[in-house]
């Protein structure tokens, strides 16, 4: 019997079924947990420091401060949590100024708001650090206080609280970003086997799913790019995740390397649905992606162990110095020829990605 083909399209939830599912609920906990022990932690430390310490009555923004600036987002870079706690003292500051020179009052409110957001956007370009600070400035503005910058004060415990944890309680771990290069390996693996059998059976239908999968892989490659940011910037600051970092140096190579090759891959995808319009199988062609997507896999699996990155480099130079387009199909259309010889560039996308520099990467492949 015949192989069983690959579905040319995935069941996808729907309705109900993918508003109550319990595993979706249950996946962003799990993925927010370091995030929630970072707000818990943070906000109840300043909260008492400020309370207990230095005797504030109702620390209140000491607790804001921390829940704003940290958050439940997968970005907790140090740099973007400052730029939040700034902010929102900004609008603190602001605020209290203007208490002190006008007191409090309905027009008062206004006042602090229009100013607050004028100069917290003339500050920053991040909409963001704008409305952190006007939540703050009106906080300070509602609420009475007993001395005046009690609060400036309190949103500077809650500050340096929320960095404390950022660097203590690192939120990007290792196998965080280790999880999403996996998932672009594995999108990608899936992408170049869709098109390698749209190739073998001439299938334009499943050649169009196969460029439809290579266009959704750039959502992935940003996604690794962002746990990558976080890590490497977490790992100068923090001590338990500094040892990680030529690792996750490494990986931010590999990663700037893929995310070429994927943009190339989309490149590839579109000549296959071009070529498989005329219903054609294309064997040569097809074993070729199938061998360089076999290849890409040996990569993948370098992300966790640097062993096996000399093996994934030999096994993408194998196909790399055989893509030579009138080499390989001598009497093929021009069509088929310019497929082989768009997948060059992917093969010296991936040999960089095994650490081979460019230069090096590029003299792999022949010369046409």
């Amino acid at each position: 019997m015949g192989e069983t083909p690959e579905p040319t399209t995935t069941a996808v939830a729907t309705g109900w079924r993918r508003r109550v599912d319990p595993r979706r609920g249950l996946r962003r906990v799990q993925q927010s947990s370091i995030a929630i022990l970072q707000i818990v932690v943070a906000t109840t430390g300043a909260f008492a420091f400020a309370h207990y310490v230095l005797g504030h009555p109702a620390p209140l923004l000491a607790a804001t401060v921390c829940v704003s600036s940290l958050g439940l987002v997968r970005d907790a870079r140090p740099r973007r949590v400052l730029e939040t706690v700034l902010g929102m003292l900004v609008g603190i500051l602001v605020a209290e100024l203007l208490l002190l020179a006008a007191g409090p009052g309905w027009w008062q409110i206004a006042l602090a708001l229009g100013l607050t957001l004028v100069v917290a956007r003339f500050l920053s370009a991040q909409a963001s650090f704008a409305i952190a600070a006007a939540i703050q400035a009106l906080i300070v503005m509602v609420i009475p206080a007993n001395a005046p910058f009690t609060r400036l004060v309190d949103g500077l415990i809650g500050g340096i609280a929320a960095l404390l944890v950022t660097a203590l309680i690192p939120r990007t771990l290792q196998r965080d970003e280790v999880r999403s290069g996996t998932a672009v390996y594995r999108a990608l693996d899936s992408a170049m086997g869709t098109l390698a059998q749209a190739l073998r059976r001439g299938d334009r239908l499943r050649a169009e799913r196969g460029l439809e999968k290579a266009r959704a892989l750039q959502p992935l490659v940003d996604a690794w790019s962002t746990s990558l940011e976080s890590g490497i910037a977490i790992a100068r600051i923090s001590p338990f995740v500094r040892r990680h970092r030529s690792e996750l140096q490494r990986h931010e190579r590999m990663r700037q390397s893929t995310d070429l090759a994927t943009r190339n891959l989309r490149v590839i995808a579109r000549r296959v649905v071009y070529l498989c319009d005329d219903g054609a199988a294309r064997p040569v062609a097809a074993d070729t992606v199938g061998e360089l997507a076999r290849a890409a896999q040996l990569v993948a699996q370098s992300l966790t162990d640097i062993s096996i990155e000399p093996v994934a480099r030999e096994a993408v130079k194998a196909v790399a110095a055989r893509l030579d387009p009138v080499a390989m199909l001598p009497d093929s259309s021009l069509g088929e020829q310019n497929l082989i010889a768009a997948l060059r560039p992917l093969a010296v996308d991936l040999l960089t990605a095994t650490g081979m520099p460019s230069a090096e990467a590029r003299a792999c492949v022949p010369r046409i």
